[in-house]
This record gives C-alpha cells, structure tokens and sequence, in this order.
C-alpha cells in the first residue's frame, strides 16, 4: 500500500491506492474429487466381472432362481420349494437339484421326497407325462409292431390271393413308428392305372391291414405316391391330384375295416417326389401307399 501527499494548500485527506495481488494455485490435481470417481468406476467394473462370472458358472435354473430372490416372486418360490431360504432358492452353483446341502440352510428332503424313494434326475413321479412315460410307451409300441408284422405274414400266407402279393408288402421301422408300404410293379398295380379305385386284391389286403392295427391305439399317418409319368392336362389331373386321391381311399378303406376316424393323424400325397428308385422316377415301383403307424404321444404330446 502506497500513501500520497496531499495537495499544497487544502486539507483533502491523501489518496490510498490498495493493489491486489492474485495467486495462481497449481496444486489443484493433488484434492480428493477424481479419488472418488475412480472408485466409483472400479466398482462398476467389479459388478460388471461379477455379473459376467455369474452368467458363466450358473445354469437357467439357478439365475432364474437369482432373478427370483430380488423379485416378488420370492414368495411363491418358498412355497414351491424345499430349503429355499436361500440366494438361489435352497440351490446353490455345485449342488444339483433344489434341496440344501448345507446345515445352515433351511428345509430338508423328507419333507418332498418319500423315505423309500429312488432312482435319478430324470425319474417321473406320476403316471403320465413323464419320461419314464414315454420310454414305457415307445418299448411297448415296438413290441406290438413286432407282433402286427408276424400276424400280417400268417394271415397273407394263409390267403392264396393274398399270398401272392406278399412280394408287394414291406414293413419298415422308422424314427416315427411302423410304416407298411403296398407297392406296385410293372406287373401288378394296387390301383387301376390312372384312377383311385382300388384293385380287389389290393382292398382285400388293406382290410387285412385294418383288421390287424384296430385293436392298437397308434395315430395313423398314410402318404400316397405315384411314378413320373405326365397326364396330358396337368390342370384337369396329375400326380399330386393322384397321390392325395389315392392316400384318401385308402383311408377309406380303412375306415370300412373298423378304423375309427380320431385314429387318422395324417393324409397326404406327395407325386413323384420321394421315389424309392432313385436313379429312375418313371419306374412303376416307385408307385405305393405307405400306412405308418406312429408312436402314441405322453401326455404332454412327446
């Protein structure tokens, strides 16, 4: 601070000139504030590899069971589950089903399973609808197209008409149950050429046919097929038409043995387009109706 003289001659008081001084800090950098924004990303990032880790080391079970701890749902899991006081409700990422396996967890497997019960993981408890279910059924269903395919071959050889046509039948298993091809060949036709009307020996053998499966439960599936060979209007009838027609009467005659009408599960013609002489579609072998007997379905349609 500087003082001035006053003025000769007057008693003005002097002038006080203050100068202020401003000092630039350059230790700024060194507070506290990004300490904490850099804890706060770590943080993050720890929750991040968390959440990472967790999505790799659980099955669907167990996150549908983490979900569930931070939802409502909590509630209903308690009363639907054994031990489910738990993070993954009575689970946990080594243990296998929904029981503890801790003693600080709550709940114990008496309460669910009986004290005589055996078996594994996929054992059904019900009737119905399980897997053991449909094993049970499956085996039981090859067990009765075995012994269809062993009355069809003595009643076609004891039927002089039919026994001549034993070259025309073949019983294959497939991945959807039994299916009996009635073939034709290039001497013997199941079907007037050209047309749906069934050659009486052909009926006969299809009444045989119904007279064997219409005691079983297994949904039915016939697939009409046809050769190749054009017709000289394809928009008044070609082997679509013929193929479709053909797996239709045969229905019908099925129906005619005692077939009853919820049995039929699929009908369909397919033309020339699955020959079974690969190299020629034009070979009248290729002509046939396949009648499947499928596998009955589990409760749950499996």
């Amino acid at each position: 601070m500087a003082t001035a003289r006053a003025p000769h001659g007057t008693n003005l008081p002097p002038k006080i000139i203050y100068k202020k001084i401003y000092i630039e800090g350059h230790g700024g950098h060194h507070g506290g504030a990004w300490k904490v924004a850099y804890a706060d990303f770590v943080t993050a990032m720890m929750a991040f590899f968390l959440l990472m880790w967790l999505l790799g080391a659980t099955n669907e079970k167990q996150r549908k069971a983490l979900a569930d701890y931070f939802s409502p749902t909590l509630v209903q899991l308690k009363e639907n589950s054994a031990g489910s006081m738990g993070l993954f409700g009575g689970s946990s990422i080594t243990d296998q089903d929904n029981y503890q396996h801790k003693a600080s967890q709550t709940g114990t497997r008496s309460m669910t399973v009986p004290a005589d019960a055996v078996g594994g993981a996929q054992v059904g408890t019900g009737q119905k609808g399980t897997l053991k279910d449909r094993a049970a059924l499956s085996a039981e269903d090859r067990k009765n197209f075995e012994t269809m395919k062993r009355q069809m071959a003595r009643a076609m050889a004891a039927t002089p008409n039919l026994a001549k046509l034993s070259n025309h039948v073949r019983f294959v298993q497939t991945r959807d149950g039994l299916r009996i091809d009635l073939l034709d060949d290039a001497d013997y036709s199941m079907f007037d050429l050209g047309t749906t009307q069934l050659e009486p020996r052909a009926s006969a053998l299809i009444g045989l046919v119904a007279q064997t499966i219409k005691d079983t439960e297994n949904p039915i599936m016939i697939r009409g097929h046809t050769d190749s060979l054009g017709y000289g209007d394809p928009l008044a009838m070609n082997n679509w038409m013929l193929s479709s027609a053909r797996a239709e009467a045969t229905r019908r005659r099925l129906a005619a043995g005692g077939i009853g009408e919820t049995r039929f599960n699929r009908i369909e013609g397919v033309a020339d387009r699955e020959p079974i002489i690969k190299g020629n579609a034009a070979d009248p072998r290729n002509r046939r109706v396949a009648i499947t007997l499928l596998y009955r379905a589990t409760s749950f349609g499996q």
